[in-house]
């Protein structure tokens, strides 16, 4: 049969027409809902042009928009680099010979990831406020970073070791076999197959560094989804506000997406270009090759 799986059997005549009966009644449902959600909000007049009016004045941009746009980007670009720097170097501490290290490197990111982002952020901006560990001005951006490095290098740390874990054994055989030490096995062979698989993974925990910028909103971070509620309560428009703000985010979010699916493709074709990532004697490994080893006899 065409439309056989081999996961499941291929549903007959009346299970496709139950499919499509369930699809369309979902379909309606949501209709319905989003209408009447438009209703309720267009009986309060939040969807009149007088409400909309003040996001054609640049002066509203400048005043709300703008300071939270930039603050959650400041606050996005340093948690993802953090969290991707520490995140690699816990991954790979979690792959150690050494188990004392792995049981280290696995208790940091286990705690790391059973604490709740906001309960994190409250006790970091309390501390730092306490014991005056950052400028008065600096304290909502700090504890909101670190707190978001914390929890989201735990989990790319756990995404890099199980990309790595992915690859095929013979990739670590064959460097072995060349006689390349531990470092370089990882820093040559393993890590760069890796990322390129890591990467869907990775960028979708980019996009949740993101949107958890708005949580600064409880510690008085100027984000956009703050400016946003700041701009809806002095003009009276928050639902156009909030819709605006949703409008900003996803396009911050698709443009991540697309980005990162821009690296993939390079880093694929590069791949293709290189062989296809084999484990190759080049200059380089036969220069950094074990002492005493000779790399080049076939």
């Amino acid at each position: 049969m065409s439309g056989a799986s081999v996961l499941f059997d291929a549903p007959g005549p009346r299970a496709r027409l139950r499919h499509h009966l369930y699809s369309v009644l979902v379909v309606v449902a949501l209709i319905g809902a989003g209408w009447w959600v438009y209703a309720a909000f267009a009986e309060k007049g939040q969807f009149t042009a007088a409400k909309w009016q003040p996001f054609l004045e640049a002066q509203v941009w400048q005043t709300y928009i703008l300071p939270g746009l930039e603050g959650t980007l400041i606050a996005a670009a340093i948690s993802i680099v953090g969290s991707m720097v520490f995140g690699m170097i816990f991954g790979v501490l979690r792959l150690s010979e050494h188990r004392s290290v792995r049981w280290a490197a696995g208790t940091i990111v286990e705690l790391a990831r059973a604490i709740p982002v906001l309960i994190l952020m409250i006790f970091l901006f309390s501390f730092f406020a306490d014991y005056k560990v950052f400028p008065s001005d600096q304290l909502a951006l700090a504890a909101v970073v670190i707190a978001l490095i914390i929890y989201n290098s735990s989990v790319i740390a756990e995404i890099v070791r199980a990309g790595i874990k992915s690859l095929p054994k013979g990739q670590t055989e064959a460097a072995v076999a060349l006689g390349l030490r531990k470092n370089q096995l990882m820093r040559l062979i393993l890590l760069p197959q890796a990322v390129t698989a890591m990467l869907p993974a990775l960028v979708s925990q980019m996009v949740v560094v993101l949107k958890d910028t708005a949580l600064g909103y409880q510690i008085t971070y100027v984000e956009l989804v703050r400016s946003g509620a700041q701009e809806g309560a002095a003009l009276g428009n928050p639902i156009p506000a909030l819709i605006v703000v949703a409008l900003v985010m996803i396009s911050l979010n698709m443009a991540l997406s697309f980005l990162a699916t821009r690296i993939e493709k390079r880093l694929r074709s590069g791949r293709r270009k290189k062989g296809g990532g084999a484990v190759v004697a080049t200059d380089s490994i036969v220069t950094d090759a074990a002492p005493g080893v000779d790399i080049t006899k076939k």
